[in-house]
């Protein structure tokens, strides 16, 4: 997807990481829209909610003749219909037959619309007026925006489904009510709140990220939730849309490939809405997360908490690593991709460039049979000029971490590093430069090592998004390297530091028997695990330890204040004892004194 810029033809706006602060948001009411824009929503049943669904964007501020509502039918008993309230550009659409559920009924009403954005809304969501003017004023901003509403919980939606279907209308308002009090911006007094549900999680990670402006790249996908939330179709098709093997969890999939297609996600507070009852995931999130766990886990690299099985490999990887055979010898390719595949992070996937398309069948390499040379005459398999090739082929063929290309297609995974061939990353290397990256928030580290005819040789880790990001605001002849250090940051870094070391320093000595390398480290990782297994006993062993001196000391410090008192007491007596015994001789005196006073 090339940027759209705007009218004018001016380039996309640069923003940086997710700081769409940076961007001039005009005020409701107060600017001039120009996008079409289609709302889809998926449904399946519920003509009631839909009924008030499409009340509800009858009576919306964005303009009448830019807005369309593309309603998908999942297999409603009885049917839907699109009811007289509807908006004039209203359109009821049948999803595709199969088990895709929303992902794929999604599918079919994004294929249908029209517009420029993509709006996907719940058949269960009332919005306010202005809901659609505020997601569409972000798009008009720039073509890489991903926005989503504000969802306000109430109870009158009542149970999804069953026998309670009667009493759930008696308490839901007449579609004219609805459009009426939307109409007149009075949306708000159409339902009570409900006080005990909410999305709750979402305000938290909002307001801890400075309205999301500072979140990271593994958290963009969390809030991409699909009751209402808008992208521009052509970033959708970038990321690939939806995805119909997926029953639950499509939005947070196609969040995570809206973030590697480069998108900054933009939660707007004044897209309201209401929720009529609450959703799956609130009534039965536990049954929820189990079902979503291992589909989660096998797409979305980000979730490290879900990816702790050994030696597993996933759908998408967390990092993939390039190595260009192109005029490199079996050897120094193979050093590069054993290292790689040896890494201690287990989520790696190896993509070996080349001129694969011209390679004949590997069948050649079961025997010693002659080959035909280009001057007409016969040699043997050994002198074949794409030799080097065809070796990498038969080492790699049946390795399911290994892919081969003849240029490198465009990331799933988060990150990717480029190895120049020769070039050996250690076990800890990958592991490590991801977390450089991901602490400084760095689109691009650029690791020395070494220093040719042509050059700096360099190995590049990559951010998909910042790439990504780039290819979207990048202005003709410039460089791409620097839109990224622009907008994310790039630093350079030393290779024998982060462990890169040449082929014949570190092949074939530790790479040779993979299997052999990962018992070492996890050797290793157990006798470190006991190390600190002791270290945590002694440490325990030491607390109880301070634990009885500070008794004891405290101790020692009542006693200390007990016999403080007790002789401050004494010295009180002391001196009462000794004021009475002067007090007595004075007495005895005075009367002496009397006495010979009188006699005389």
């Amino acid at each position: 997807m090339t940027g759209r810029g705007d009218a004018g033809g001016r380039p996309e706006p640069r923003i940086p990481g997710n700081d769409y602060g940076v961007l001039d948001l005009p005020a409701l009411g107060q600017w001039r829209p120009r996008l079409p824009v289609s709302v889809v929503i998926p449904a399946r049943g519920g003509q009631d909610k839909l009924d008030l669904t499409l009340a509800a964007l009858s009576a919306q501020s964005y303009p009448g003749h830019l807005l369309e509502v593309v309603v998908v039918d999942d297999g409603s008993t009885p049917p839907l219909r699109i009811p007289e309230i509807a908006l004039e550009h209203t359109r009821l659409v049948r999803a595709a037959p199969g088990d895709g559920g929303v992902a794929r009924a999604l599918e079919c009403g994004t294929a249908a619309a029209d517009g420029e954005v993509i709006h996907r809304m719940d058949a269960d969501v009332v919005p306010y007026r202005e809901h659609v003017e505020a997601h569409m004023r972000w798009h008009h901003l720039a073509g890489y925006l991903v926005v989503t509403g504000t969802l306000r919980f109430t109870a009158a939606g009542g149970p999804p489904s069953g026998d309670a279907g009667d009493a759930l209308a008696a308490t839901l308002p007449m579609p004219a009510e609805v459009r009426t009090a939307v109409a007149e911006g009075g949306a708000d007094s159409l339902f009570e709140l409900d006080p005990d549900n909410g999305h709750d999680w979402i305000d938290r990670l909002v307001a801890g990220y400075r309205g999301f402006r500072d979140a990271p790249e593994a958290l963009l996908h969390r809030i991409h939730v699909g009751a209402t939330v808008s992208a521009p179709a052509g970033l959708l098709r970038a990321a690939g849309g939806y995805d119909p093997s997926l029953t639950l969890g499509e939005d947070t999939d196609l969040g995570y490939r809206l973030t590697q297609a480069g998108a900054v996600f933009v939660p707007d507070a004044e897209a309201l809405a209401w929720h009529l009852g609450t959703t799956t995931a609130m009534r039965r999130g536990a049954e929820v997360r189990r079902y979503t766990a291992p589909f989660v886990a096998d797409r979305i690299p980000y979730r490290r908490h879900l990816r702790t099985d050994p030696g597993r490999q996933w759908l998408v990887p967390y990092v993939e690593v390039v190595v260009d055979a192109r005029e490199a010898s079996f050897e120094d390719v193979r050093a590069s991709v054993d290292g790689a595949l040896a890494s201690a992070l287990p989520d790696v996937r190896v993509t070996v460039t080349g001129p694969w398309s011209s390679l004949s069948s590997l069948s050649s390499l079961s025997s010693l049979s002659s080959l035909s040379s280009p001057a007409g005459g016969l040699r043997t398999p050994l002198d074949d000029p794409l030799l080097d090739l065809r070796l990498l082929r038969a080492q790699y063929a049946h390795d399911g971490r290994v892919v081969f290309a003849d240029e490198p297609a465009p990331a799933p995974a988060p990150f990717r590093l480029t190895c120049p061939a020769g070039w050996v990353p250690g076990a800890d290397t990958l592991g490590s430069l991801i977390e450089r990256a991901e602490e400084d928030g760095a689109g691009l580290l650029l690791v020395a090592l070494d220093e040719n005819e042509s050059g700096v040789v360099a190995a590049r880790l990559e951010r998909t998004a910042a790439v990504a990001r780039a290819a979207l605001v990048a202005r003709e002849g410039e460089s791409p390297d620097d839109v990224i250090a622009d907008l994310y940051g790039m630093a350079w870094l030393d290779g024998e530091s982060w462990t890169f070391r040449p082929a014949a320093r570190a092949y074939p000595s530790w790479a040779s028997n993979r299997n052999r390398e990962a018992a070492r480290w996890r050797a290793e990782a157990e006798a470190r695990g006991k190390e600190a297994e002791r270290a945590r006993r002694q440490v325990a062993a030491l607390k109880a330890e301070v634990r009885e001196l500070r008794a004891a000391v405290a101790k020692g410090e009542r006693d200390t204040a007990r016999w403080r008192d007790k002789a401050e007491q004494r010295r009180l007596e002391a001196v009462a004892l000794r004021r009475a015994a002067q007090r007595s001789l004075l007495r005895r005196t005075r009367n002496r004194l009397r006495r010979l006073w009188s006699g005389s």
